[in-house]
């Protein structure tokens, strides 16, 4: 009996993710953690693909993620996979990610993101081919925040992160390897305000300012201090305007790069 069971295991564990949407589940220590995993049309198991995980915001869920982010069109488009982390809470659809000083449920209970992003990968990685060395993160908000905790505690698996509008939650980072960082953030960004302090949101959080964000992994991938700036061209009317600043001659190739929307809100 004992070998039929393990047999079955096997047999489950061994079963190949094709094209489409599908949900994951795993225990990290004393929690049930889930993803949703977009896979490609175009998906060859003989190649090794590039990985997106993009974490939503505080109080949302994956199923938000993926209408809010456009990202499992752009996979069909591109031909990269998806992942998208569930957070944690008290409700099956308000959840939050333990940034480091944000947010809520996740943050209150010591929940251990990082290890659920690890075995995450791992967990991924038994049923599709993933590039290891192209596995990026990105974020909205609170999902902002958790990618910045990932690219200082988990530099070994990340390769680079895309944060929006949520800077730093930790004083410092401290990566293994250079991991290049472009951020993008509104000026007039009253959750998670550009210059840092109590935003208006539900979180109460204290955030740190952007440039807290941008100075601690300028320093961290050794990259110049002064930033090239270049103003980028009106696409849309919206009474906001662009400009990029970017901090590049980083270690092994790294930047780190600002994207500063003037008159930009908290999207």
């Amino acid at each position: 009996m004992m070998w039929l069971m393990v047999s079955f295991h096997l047999a489950c564990a061994a079963v190949p993710l094709g094209p489409g949407d599908h949900v994951r589940t795993l225990a990290v220590g004393e929690w049930k953690r889930t993803y949703l995993v977009h896979v490609p049309r175009q998906y060859d198991p003989a190649k090794p693909t590039p990985l997106i995980l993009p974490f939503h915001g505080g109080g949302a869920n994956p199923d938000n993620m993926v209408a809010f982010s456009g990202l499992s069109a752009k996979s069909d488009e591109a031909g990269f996979i998806v992942a998208y982390p569930a957070g944690s809470g008290r409700l099956e659809k308000l959840l939050t990610f333990n940034g480091g000083n944000c947010c809520g449920y996740a943050m209150s209970n010591k929940v251990d993101d990082v290890e659920f992003t690890r075995r995450l990968l791992d967990d991924i990685a038994r049923d599709v081919r993933i590039d290891p060395k192209r596995v990026y993160a990105t974020g909205m908000s609170n999902g902002a925040i958790m990618s910045y905790r990932l690219a200082s505690e988990l530099s070994d698996r990340i390769a680079a992160i895309a944060p929006v509008s949520g800077p730093m939650g930790t004083p410092t980072c401290k990566p293994s390897r250079p991991v290049p960082v472009i951020h993008f953030h509104g000026t007039d960004d009253e959750n998670a305000p550009f210059k840092g302090g109590k935003g208006k949101g539900a979180s109460g959080t204290d955030f740190y300012s952007v440039d807290h964000s941008i100075q601690a992994w300028v320093g961290a991938n050794g990259c110049s201090r002064e930033p090239a700036l270049v103003k980028l061209p009106v696409k849309v009317n919206d009474g906001t305007s662009v400009i990029r600043k970017t901090y590049g001659s980083g270690k092994q190739g790294s930047e780190v790069v600002l994207v500063m929307i003037e008159g930009g809100g908290h999207t």
